[in-house]
């Protein structure tokens, strides 16, 4: 037998691999669900730009992961990287115009997945569910 903690914990990794795949029908945007949330989190940032660092901490990743993330986004010409004019050693990473309107094109295919697999699920749960894994340090919102 194992903790109730523990088994709740393996069941949302479950559910993160099956929402993953559920949302590679993304790819047809040429996006993951991770480049998905990075479009999200730039659209949604004071002028569509954020420091590597703190959109790392938004996401779960270290600065590096999101490194690697960010590199084919970049020569995809989805998202760019601006210098700080006071602090060479802080870089911001700005979505571009096509990075705009493709996470526009994907936001409508993404929220008919996110339909599909909640659709059965109360309002009333959701929320529930939603305030527990904000509990637990997911934070983007």
């Amino acid at each position: 037998m194992i903790s109730e903690d523990l088994l709740l914990l393996m069941n949302i990794a479950k559910v993160q691999a099956i929402v993953s795949r559920k949302f590679d029908s993304l790819s047809a945007h040429g996006l993951g669900v991770s480049d998905f949330v990075i479009l999200y989190l730039l659209h949604n940032a004071p002028e569509f730009r954020m420091r590597r660092i703190d959109l790392a901490d938004k996401i779960g990743l270290t600065a590096s992961g999101v490194t690697r993330l960010l590199g084919p986004m970049e020569k995809t010409g989805l998202v760019t990287r601006e210098a700080n004019e006071r602090d060479a050693r802080v870089s911001y990473v700005v979505i571009t115009s096509t990075g705009k309107k493709i996470f526009q094109e994907a936001k409508v295919t993404a929220e008919r997945v996110a339909k599909d697999i909640l659709s059965f699920k109360k309002n009333k749960s959701l929320r529930a569910i939603s305030e527990l894994l904000q509990e637990l340090g997911g934070n983007i919102q």
